[in-house]
């Protein structure tokens, strides 16, 4: 007989900070651009659970970048505050019942900026706004590094506790003009694909799709999350991200950021 004790937890912290930077010289005409600076961090923690025929995957990700041009104040590039929770239980041996429970929001205020100098617009802050999403459905899991959850029975509430960014943002976030509150019964796709592509290089994707069910199929959102990161040696990596997004209460067309930066990072355990 084998005496010896299993762990079904699994954990890992990655922490990260990026940076770049780019100057020209007062009489330097070529390009015609401006000095530049701009820093970011990310924090992200994940942790899973794997004991048949139950499986618990959490994950907790916190991102902040800003950027100053010269003559100009600083901007922020990246702000995000993800937290997603997921239990689910075995059907068979790719079929999962899951239940989830998804909060994101940001850290600090977001502004339209007017390029003639005039005054910046505010349309974001902290829980303004925030999302909670809780959704049970049907899970497909080929692998340990695809997954797509189809989220048949899904809610989500929009806080908006600043009531006045209708006046920045006709549309308001969805939610009625000096209202903090509103719920959405809708059916969601989440699809997640983890997984190093090459030696020392890792890419993490993800894509969610919300359907109302209460509302025209304009108001379907899509977003898209990627970044590919390679290791040059345990404490320096270079990344690639970026992000799409469609979501007709914020903007009746489609936006997207993207940046690459060099910089430190460290995982543990390795």
């Amino acid at each position: 007989m084998l005496d010896y004790n299993v762990n079904y937890w699994r954990k890992w912290i990655s922490i990260g900070i990026g940076f770049s930077q780019s100057a020209n010289s007062n009489h330097y005409s070529s390009g015609g651009g401006s000095s530049s600076i701009a820093l970011n961090g990310d924090f992200d923690y994940k942790t899973e659970y794997n004991k048949a025929p139950f499986d618990y995957v959490g994950e907790l990700r916190l991102q902040y970048g800003s950027s100053k041009n010269k003559d100009q104040g600083s901007r922020k590039t990246v702000d995000r505050i993800f937290l997603d929770n997921k239990l689910a239980t075995q059907l068979s041996k790719y079929w999962f019942f899951f239940g989830s429970l998804t909060f994101e929001s940001q850290f600090d205020k977001g502004y339209i900026y007017n390029n003639n100098n005039g005054p910046s617009l505010l349309i974001s802050r902290f829980m303004a706004p925030g999302y909670l999403t809780e959704s049970v459905g049907f899970e497909f899991k080929p692998s340990r590094f695809l997954d797509v959850r189809f989220g048949t029975g899904t809610a989500r509430q929009t806080f908006l506790i600043d009531t006045t960014l209708y006046k920045n943002n006709p549309a308001n976030y969805n939610v009625k003009r000096g209202k903090k509150f509103r719920n959405d019964l809708a059916f969601q796709l989440v699809a997640t694909f983890v997984k190093d592509i090459a030696k020392n290089m890792n890419l993490n994707t993800r894509y969610a799709l919300f359907i109302p069910y209460e509302k025209h199929i304009s108001f379907i959102t899509h977003r898209v999350d990627a970044t590919l990161v390679a290791q040059v040696n345990r404490l320096v990596k270079v990344s690639v991200g970026g992000t799409f997004v469609y979501d007709k209460s914020i903007n009746g067309k489609p936006q997207g950021t993207e940046g690459m930066a060099l910089g430190i990072a460290y995982r543990f355990p390795n």
